[in-house]
């Protein structure tokens, strides 16, 4: 069983409309493999830097300040043992969970706004357009924050890869705790799944 395995091996009963994702999502799990086992970790880990992470990264972790924010609860995922919340890793990893909170908070305020299917296509025209915009100042200013250290720009292959290993705890997470959301994770992973169209993902622009 692989991961991609886990919507069809799930006891817990799901929306029709979230059966069709799993099924499209398991009809691209060749072609997502394919993509992980073609990741040359050794080239790109020769010249990543590994850190202490926040491991929990997401809207509700940031906080307004007056004209200033604070990041709370650096505890980690709460799923995943100590050791591995301890160990040190690549700073990408809270990139891709600030970046699937983002499609966290599109889906939100559909789920709130939206009356009935036909709205919530409707109303996810400005949504999807929100998402990314917002992917693109986040990844922008992080960029630009690098740079101006004098560090390298992250790897798009890894950033990508760190966003579906995040999807995939999502996924497990909604399967046990909140079938309701199950889409959100899946329709995630179909995304991250599609062939890639030449989008810059480290600056959420077109190359």
């Amino acid at each position: 069983m692989t991961l991609l395995s886990i919507p069809s091996r799930s006891r817990r009963p799901t929306a029709p409309e979230a059966q069709r994702d799993g099924e499209r999502l398991l009809a691209q799990e060749a072609g997502m493999l394919q993509r992980i086992e073609a990741f040359d970790v050794e080239t790109v880990q020769a010249g990543s830097v590994k850190s202490r992470f926040h491991g929990d990264y997401h809207l509700g972790q940031v906080l307004v300040s007056r004209n200033d924010f604070v990041i709370i609860d650096f505890e980690g995922e709460p799923a995943r043992d100590f050791a591995e919340r301890r160990a040190k890793t690549s700073p990408l990893r809270d990139v891709a969970g600030m970046l699937r909170s983002f499609n966290y908070a599109r889906w939100s305020a559909l789920k709130s706004a939206a009356h009935n299917p036909e709205e919530l296509v409707r109303l996810d025209v400005a949504a999807a357009d929100w998402e990314t915009q917002v992917r693109a100042a986040f990844l922008g200013g992080y960029v630009d924050t690098l740079a101006a250290a004098g560090a390298a720009p992250p790897e798009n292959a890894m950033l990508a890869l760190f966003e579906m290993d995040k999807a995939m705890y999502e996924l497990r997470y909604e399967l046990n705790n909140r079938v309701d959301w199950v889409q959100v994770p899946l329709q995630g992973l179909q995304a991250l799944a599609a062939p890639t169209t030449g989008t810059d993902t480290a600056r959420g622009e077109a190359a």
